[in-house]
């Protein structure tokens, strides 16, 4: 029996966690939705992410440093990085990052970085 797929969702706007868990939940997959980096990596959930969208702008640890933390670490979770701000995305794809979207983001563009992100997981790229 396959489990549904975790997508953590790391963004300090609760109306943009708000939207992307509703569009995760209803394409079928299983969400949860933090407001820093440290309360993602601080919860249970971290080992079972198989995919994280995050923001680059939060409080505290930003989502570049986030990736990073999770790289020097070993972690191998796809990362989808989202931001209202241009020039981040050399950086976030230059650290392995799946996709750069930029807010508001299309979410046919977001789920299609969410299936890619998880075939390549599946695929034994990020294991």
């Amino acid at each position: 029996m396959s489990r549904t797929p975790l997508i953590a969702i790391v963004d300090d706007d609760a109306s943009v966690c708000e939207a992307i868990q509703g569009l995760v939940e209803a394409s079928g997959f299983a969400a949860e939705a933090f407001s820093s980096a440290e309360e993602f990596l601080q919860s249970e959930r971290l080992n079972e992410t198989a995919c994280l969208i995050t923001d680059v702008q939060l409080p505290g640890m930003s989502g570049l440093q986030l990736q990073n933390h999770l790289g020097v670490s070993g972690s191998h979770i796809p990362i989808i990085v989202i931001t209202a701000f241009p020039g981040d995305d050399r950086q976030a794809l230059a650290a392995g990052a799946i996709c750069f979207l930029r807010k508001p983001v299309v979410k046919e563009d977001l789920l299609t970085c969410i299936h890619l992100a998880l075939d390549q997981r599946h695929s034994g790229e990020f294991r």
